[in-house]
C-alpha cells in the first residue's frame, strides 16, 4: 500500500517529491508536517526536518527511492534506530527508515561462524535467533534493544566488550551496497574481478589513495582501539585492504548498505561481577589500567552522579542498593567470564587482592569484601547490566532546565593517561561553572562524560563551545581519539582538521567526492560540516518557544525554566528505550505497527512539536495528534521503563481534555466514560444489557452507532451486583473500594476477597459517601475521555469519603489494577495536597495488602500449576511481585509469571471498532501463546478486567482474579 499523509507545511500531495516517491514506492510515504517532525531529530542536540519520509518495503524500493532523489536533487538520508548522540541521523533529506521491513536475517552459517542481516534488523533481535546455536554477535552497544546492525556499521559502534571483541569494524567481513549512481557493489576484501567497471574504478582509486597517504596516515591516526572520527581511511593502507572497512563508520555518507555479513563469536559462559568501590574519581581512573591486566571481559565506570540519580528511579532502586556499598565517588564493575565458577571466583580474590595492593579496602560487610562487592547471581547480573545500559537515560532523568549534554561525550585516550586526562578534562567544566556526569567503558579509556548545559542559553552554548575546543586539544596533547564510540555527525565533525591535520581531512573530501559527486548520501557529516553550535539546527532554536497554556493535571513535578507540562514532554531525549521489541511492557503499540509514530518517543515529539506550534495552529487538538495518541493504551510502561519519566498516560490525558473540550464526546465516549454513572440503573435490567451479545445482527447493526466492534462480545452485566451491605464490618480494619468493573459484572471477585480477608482476621468495611447514595468512584473512565473536571470531582468525593479512615491507618483495599492505583497516580495529580498523598500512600491492592501486613491465611495445597499475568499498570508500579508472594504461600504451589507487555484490551481500547486488529496482535505477541503452551489442568491469574477478557476472548480460558484462587483454596 502507498501513502502520503495529509497534507501539511512544505508537504502533502501538492509536493512533487513525495507524489514521485508515493507512486513509485511499495512501502509508505509520508510527507505532513507531524510525520516528518517525528524523524527530525535523534538522541543528539539538533533538529532538521526531512524533506519526506519513505518507508521502503524491498530493496527495490530503495532504488527508486534513490533514483526519485537524484531527479529532485534531493539528499538521501538512510536510518535505523535514530539513536545516534552526534547528529548523524538528522537532514533536510528523504529519510529511508529501514526498521520496518528491511529487518531480515539472511542467512546463518553457524559452522563457519557468520550470518548475513538486512541493516533494518535490531541487533537484540539478531541476538535471539543466535542464541539457538550457541552463537552472538559481539559487538553490544547500551542501546541493543532498538539499534540496528546498518546503523551500527554506519556508527562503527562498540560497546561494554570491546576490550575481548572489538568493535563494529572488527565483526563485518562484508557490505553490499547501492552507490550514489545506482551501481550495487559487494564491498569487501577480495578483488573485485567480477564486480561492474565502476566499483573496479572505485576500489582502484581508494587503494592508489591508501599507498600515497599511508605515511601521514601512520603519523596522524591515533594508535588506539577506540578512534571512529573520521573515515577508515587507514583500512586502505597494507597488504589487507576490506573495502567494506571504509564503509564502516561512513555515517550513510557513501552509499546505501542492503546486506552486512558478520562475525560471530560463542556465547560467553557463566560470568562474575567484581564492584570496586572508590572513594574519589580520580583514583577510579587511575586503577583502571592496573585492573585490565586481570584480564577482565569489561571494566565499566559508574560515578556518584549516576548512582545518585539511579535511587531515584523507581526501577533501578532496589538494584542499586543491591550492589552499592555506602557513597562511593565512582564505581568500576569489573566482569570476567573464566568457563567455570572456580575460575571465576579465583578472579574475584585476584581483584580483592588487587583493590588491597592499591590501598582501596573498606573493611567488608554483610555483601562486600574487602574492597570489592562480588555479584555471582545471574538474575542481578542482569538488573546490573540494565542499570548500565541505561546510564544515557540515567543521566538525562534530571529534572531541572540543564541537561548532561553530548559533545565530548566520549574522548578516547591511552589507560595510563586516563586520571590526568580526566582531571583535566574537569578543570575544564570548573572553568566553564559547569560539571560532568560520567559513565562507561574504563577498559579501553573511552568514557563518557555530559557536562551539565542548558542549550537554550546563549551562554550556555558559547560555553558548549569553548569546552569543545579545549576538551580537543586535551585530547590532541595525549594523542587520543575526540571521538571513541559515536561517531561525528554535526557534533565532532568539524574538530577533524584539529585532530588529523588538514592533509587527511583533504583526503577524506577525496573520499566523499569520489563515492557521492553530487552530494546524495547524508550531506555534512564527516566532510565540509556546519559549525556545532549553529543554533539554527539545534532542536531548541533562538525561536523556539512555547506559549502559556493551561493545564488540567498538576504538573509541578517537572521544575526549571521548561518546567510543567512543557518541561515533562521535553524530557524525551529521543534514546529509543521506547522502541525495544521485547522485555518489560513499553511500547506496545509500537511493537505491532513498527510505525515512529506509535513509540512513546513518537508521541512525544509530536507532542512538542505541537506545543512550540511546528506542525501548524491548534496542533494539540488536530486530527495529526489525535491520530499520533490512538494506539497509545496508557499502559504506563513508560511511567516505569523510560529512565528519563515520560509519563505518556498522563500526557494522553493533557490532548484528550484539550480536544474534548474543542470538540465534545461521541457517543461512544459517553458510553465508556458515564459508564459508573448508569451502572446502578443497567443493573437492574442486566437481561436487556446483555443482549446486543446475543440477539442476531445487534453487534453488526450497533458497531457503526456505538463504535463497539462487531468481533467482541461486550462484559457481561451480573444479575447479582455487590452490594456495600456485604462488606460492613464495624471498627474496619480496611476499606474496600468495589470499582464499577468487579461491582457490577464480576461481583464474585469483590465477595471472594471479603472472604480472604475474614479469614485472615481482618474486618472490612466496603468505602461509602455517607453524603450520597451514589457510588464512589475512582474516575478512570472519566480520565480516558478526557473529562478531568468530572474526574476531579469524582477524586475530590473519594477523598473526602475515605480521608476518616485513612487519617487513622485504615489503608482502602482494590482489585482492579486500574482502578485502585488510579488514587495513587492521578489523584494527586487531579489534586495536589496532603489529603491525596496519604490517601495514595494507603491505597494498596488486595496482595499488597496482605503481603505488606503479613496476613497469615490457612490454605490447602495446590496441585495445578499457575500461571501470572500482571496488569500493566501492576507492572508500573511494581505490584506485581505481591501476587507472586502471595501465591507463594499455597502449600505445593507451583506459580509462574508469564513475561508480556500489554495484553492489548486496555479497557476500552480493544472493543473499539477502529483498534480491535491492534489490541488483537497485541495479545499474540507474548500473553496469548504463552497461555496456548500452558498446561491444560493451569490457572491462569489476572487481576486486571481488560487482561481476563482477552484471554478469554483469545484461547476460550476462564482466567480468575488472584482474590478467586485464594477464596478457592482456603481451608474451609
Amino acid at each position: 500500500m502507498r501513502l502520503i499523509d495529509k497534507t501539511g507545511p512544505a508537504g502533502g500531495r501538492s509536493n512533487p517529491l513525495a507524489r514521485d516517491l508515493s507512486n513509485a514506492l511499495r512501502g509508505e510515504v509520508y510527507s505532513d508536517a507531524a510525520s516528518r517532525g517525528r524523524y527530525a531529530t535523534d538522541a543528539s542536540i539538533y533538529q532538521m526536518m526531512p524533506e519526506a519520509v519513505a518507508v521502503p518495503r524491498t530493496i527495490d524500493d530503495v532504488e527508486a527511492a534513490l533514483a526519485i532523489a537524484r531527479e529532485h536533487r534531493t539528499p538521501v538520508l538512510p536510518r535505523g534506530g535514530g539513536t545516534s548522540q552526534c547528529g548523524q541521523t538528522v537532514n533536510h533529506a528523504v529519510v529511508l527508515d529501514n526498521t520496518k521491513h528491511l529487518n531480515a536475517i539472511i542467512e546463518i552459517d553457524a559452522e563457519a561462524m557468520r550470518c548475513k542481516v538486512q541493516p533494518g534488523v535490531v541487533l537484540d533481535t539478531l541476538n535471539a535467533a543466535l542464541k539457538p546455536h550457541g552463537l552472538w554477535f559481539p559487538v553490544d552497544p547500551s542501546t541493543a534493544s532498538r539499534c540496528t546492525i546498518g546503523g551500527m556499521a554506519a556508527n562503527n559502534s562498540s560497546g561494554a566488550r570491546s576490550l575481548r571483541y572489538g568493535i563494529m569494524r572488527d565483526n563485518v567481513i562484508s557490505i553490499d551496497a547501492i552507490m550514489a549512481d545506482g551501481t550495487k557493489a559487494h564491498f569487501n576484501g577480495s578483488e573485485p574481478d567480477a564486480a561492474p567497471a565502476s566499483y573496479s574504478a572505485l576500489v582502484a582509486d581508494m587503494r592508489t589513495l591508501g599507498r600515497r597517504e599511508a605515511e601521514e596516515i601512520n603519523a596522524r591516526f591515533p594508535k588506539l582501539l577506540r578512534r571512529v572520527g573520521g573515515y577508515n581511511i587507514d583500512a586502505l593502507t597494507g597488504n589487507d585492504i576490506n573495502m567494506a572497512h571504509l564503509l564502516v563508520g561512513s555515517e550513510g555518507t557513501l552509499a546505501y548498505f542492503t546486506e552486512l555479513e558478520l562475525k560471530l563469536a560463542p556465547i560467553p559462559g557463566e560470568k562474575v561481577i567484581g564492584v570496586c568501590h572508590f572513594p574519589t574519581f580520580y583514583a577510579a581512573m587511575d586503577a583502571a589500567q592496573h585492573l585490565v591486566t586481570l584480564d577482565p571481559q569489561t571494566v565499566e565506570l559508574v560515578d556518584d552522579t549516576m548512582i545518585a540519580l539511579g535511587r531515584d528511579i523507581p526501577m533501578f532502586r532496589e538494584t542499586i542498593e543491591s550492589f552499592v556499598e555506602g557513597d562511593p565517588a565512582a564505581l568500576l564493575l569489573v566482569e570476567f567470564t573464566e568457563g567455570s565458577d572456580a575460575a571465576n571466583h579465583q578472579k574475584l580474590k585476584d581483584l580483592d587482592a588487587m583493590m588491597g595492593d592499591l590501598g582501596f579496602s573498606f573493611g567488608g560487610s554483610a555483601k562486600s569484601w574487602g574492597g570489592v562487592v562480588p555479584v555471582t547471581d545471574t538474575s542481578l547480573q542482569g538488573a546490573i547490566a540494565e542499570y548500565r545500559k541505561s546510564g544515557l537515560n540515567v543521566m538525562m532523568s534530571m529534572k531541572e532546565a540543564g541537561k548532561p549534554i553530548s559533545f565530548v561525550e566520549d574522548c578516547s585516550v591511552a589507560l595510563p593517561d586516563l586520571a590526568e586526562f580526566t582531571a583535566g578534562l574537569t578543570d575544564i567544566f570548573h572553568k566553564h561553572g559547569t560539571k560532568g556526569t560520567w559513565y562507561a567503558h574504563a577498559s579501553v579509556g573511552c568514557l563518557h562524560v555530559r557536562p551539565v548545559l542548558n542549550m537554550r542559553l546563549d551562554n550556555d552554548v558559547a560555553t558548549m563551545r569553548g569546552i569543545a575546543e579545549q576538551c580537543f586539544d586535551l585530547v590532541a596533547h595525549y594523542k587520543g581519539s575526540h571521538s571513541g564510540e559515536h561517531g561525528d555527525g554535526i557534533v565532532r565533525s568539524e574538530f577533524h582538521e584539529r585532530m588529523f591535520g588538514a592533509r587527511m581531512v583533504g583526503a577524506f573530501e577525496e573520499v566523499k567526492a569520489r563515492f557521492d559527486p553530487h552530494g546524495l548520501f547524508n550531506p555534512g557529516k564527516i566532510v565540509k560540516p556546519p559549525k556545532m553550535d549553529d543554533r539554527r539546527l539545534f532542536r531548541y532554536s533562538p525561536d523556539y518557544a512555547v506559549p502559556e497554556f493551561k493545564t488540567t493535571l498538576d504538573w509541578s513535578a517537572w521544575p526549571g525554566s521548561a518546567g510543567g507540562f512543557q518541561g515533562a514532554v521535553e524530557m524525551c531525549n529521543n534514546n529509543g528505550a521506547c522502541r525495544k521489541l521485547k522485555g518489560g511492557v513499553m511500547c506496545p503499540s509500537y511493537r505491532v505497527t513498527r510505525n515512529e509514530r506509535d513509540a512513546t518517543r513518537g508521541r512525544a515529539n509530536t507532542l512538542r512539536l505541537a506545543i512550540s506550534g511546528q506542525i501548524g495552529p491548534d496542533a494539540l487538538t488536530s486530527d495529526a495528534m489525535a491520530d499520533t495518541m490512538k494506539l497509545c493504551v496508557s499502559c504506563k510502561g513508560c511511567r516505569r521503563e523510560c529512565p528519563t519519566g515520560v509519563d505518556m498516560a498522563r500526557m494522553k490525558v493533557e490532548v484528550l481534555a484539550a480536544r474534548q473540550q474543542k470538540y465534545g464526546l461521541s457517543l461512544s465516549d459517553r458510553l465508556v466514560g458515564y459508564l459508573p454513572r448508569y451502572a446502578p440503573y443497567a443493573a437492574w435490567m442486566p437481561w436487556a444489557m446483555n443482549a446486543r451479545n446475543w440477539l442476531p445482527g445487534v453487534k453488526a447493526m450497533t458497531e457503526g452507532l456505538t463504535g463497539f466492534s462487531r468481533k467482541r462480545d461486550l462484559p457481561v452485566w451480573s444479575a447479582r451486583p455487590f452490594r456495600n451491605n456485604e462488606a460492613s464490618d464495624e471498627n474496619p480494619d480496611v476499606l474496600l473500594f468495589a470499582d464499577v468493573f468487579n461491582r457490577y459484572f464480576e461481583p464474585e471477585n469483590l465477595r471472594a476477597a471479603v472472604r480472604v480477608l475474614r479469614a485472615g482476621g481482618v474486618k472490612v468495611a466496603t468505602a461509602t459517601d455517607p453524603n450520597s447514595r451514589r457510588d464512589l468512584d475512582c474516575g478512570r473512565t472519566l480520565l480516558s475521555i478526557g473529562l478531568v473536571e468530572d474526574a476531579r470531582a469524582e477524586a475530590k468525593r473519594l477523598i473526602a469519603a475515605t480521608r476518616p479512615f485513612v487519617e487513622r491507618g485504615i489503608p482502602v483495599i482494590g482489585l482492579e489494577p486500574s482502578s485502585l492505583l488510579t488514587l495513587r497516580d492521578e489523584f494527586p495529580a487531579l489534586c495536589p495536597g496532603p489529603a491525596a498523598t496519604a490517601l495514595a500512600e494507603q491505597a494498596m491492592l488486595l496482595e499488597e495488602y496482605l503481603v505488606r501486613r503479613g496476613i497469615s491465611l490457612p490454605f490447602k495445597p495446590m496441585v495445578k500449576p499457575i500461571y501470572v499475568h500482571g496488569h500493566c499498570h501492576q507492572k508500573a508500579h511494581d505490584a506485581v511481585s505481591p501476587v507472586l508472594e502471595v501465591l507463594g504461600m499455597i502449600p505445593d504451589a507451583d506459580v509462574s509469571l508469564i513475561e508480556t507487555s500489554c495484553c492489548g484490551m486496555a479497557g476500552s481500547f480493544g472493543y473499539a471498532a477502529d483498534t480491535v486488529e491492534v489490541s488483537l496482535k497485541m495479545a499474540e505477541l507474548n500473553l496469548l501463546p504463552a497461555i496456548r503452551e500452558a498446561p491444560d489442568d493451569a490457572i491462569i491469574v489476572a487481576d486486571g478486567t481488560s487482561c481476563r477478557h482477552q484471554i478469554r476472548d483469545g484461547v476460550n480460558r476462564e482466567p480468575l482474579h488472584v482474590a478467586r484462587l485464594l477464596e478457592d483454596v482456603l481451608d474451609a
